[in-house]
């Protein structure tokens, strides 16, 4: 059955390299953060969400030439859709510290074997009109971001270190303006 599973960007991590262990090589080889996918707990939360489109972004490669290096290893046909997520890596006019009204370090949870994802986008919900939320996560959490940017909700990310992300999401009072 693994054989039937065809490579998208949307495709999972976990569900990758499940149907194809063979290609977590790879994915490691190509995008060498996922190299964290020997960890237990990542491989069983994030691995789990995030999908490859994610996964190329994480990794700053081009979405297709990872879906084609992968499905080249596994005899299926090149994938040419065009579909890049860009994420707000620039300061923007909204932000002002003074603004922060909650705060949280996934890395706690994350290494507790706990997803942050639920408590975040219940944390956002209720985030109130004009304020911050400041996320600090030890890898770019972009299902989160994806998840946020869905419903209407701003972010600036911003990269510490290798293993240190810090995003901003700003809710203000008219979802419709663009990230």
């Amino acid at each position: 059955m693994s054989d039937k599973l065809i490579i998208t960007p949307r495709t999972k991590v976990l569900q990758l390299i499940e149907a194809y262990p063979v290609l977590e090589n790879v994915l490691i080889g190509y995008v060498p953060a996922f190299s964290k996918l020997k960890n237990p707990v990542l491989r069983n939360t994030v691995a789990r969400i995030a999908t490859l489109q994610q996964a190329a972004t994480i990794g700053n490669v081009k979405v297709e030439d990872l879906i084609n290096r992968l499905r080249s290893e596994v005899g299926q046909d090149l994938f040419t859709e065009n579909s890049n997520v860009t994420y707000n890596t620039v300061k923007p006019d909204w932000f002002d510290t003074r603004l922060i009204r909650n705060e949280l370090d996934a890395a706690k949870m994350l290494a507790a074997g706990e997803q942050p994802v639920n408590q975040v986008i219940t944390e956002l919900n209720q985030l109130e009109t004009g304020s911050i939320y400041k996320l600090i996560a030890p890898f770019l959490p972009a299902p989160l971001i994806d998840k946020a940017i869905s419903l209407g909700i701003k972010h600036w990310l911003v990269k510490e270190g290798e293993d240190m992300y810090i995003v901003y999401f700003f809710k203000n009072g008219s979802e419709m303006d663009s990230n």
